[in-house]
């Protein structure tokens, strides 16, 4: 498995938590953006201080290059969401979930 982790920094409060609650209620699945093959997704954020992280899950680094490729062509949707001011790519060591 590999994870693309994409930084965000500079959003707004207000904005961030509405981008949230949106993209809960439209989220089907992890894979919804097309042309991104994830198998997951995980939102991480800290809307007071403006800044989350957006991480993807792969089964195969092909996958997850293939999905970087997409998103790196992709902005934040909405105003006051902030600027992606880093992408970083992991092999997943240990999955544990409950």
């Amino acid at each position: 498995m590999h994870a693309r982790v994409a930084r965000f920094e500079g959003g707004e409060p207000d904005a961030i938590r509405r981008s949230v609650a949106e993209s809960n209620s439209r989220a089907s699945s992890a894979n919804s953006i097309e042309g991104v093959p994830a198998t997951g997704l995980l939102l991480l954020i800290d809307p007071d201080n403006g800044r989350g992280y957006w991480v993807s899950l792969y089964e195969t680094e092909e996958d997850m290059h293939q999905g970087d490729g997409v998103l790196n062509q992709r902005t934040p949707p909405g105003e006051g969401l902030g600027r992606c001011t880093s992408v970083e790519m992991y092999e997943v060591a240990v999955d544990v979930r409950s």
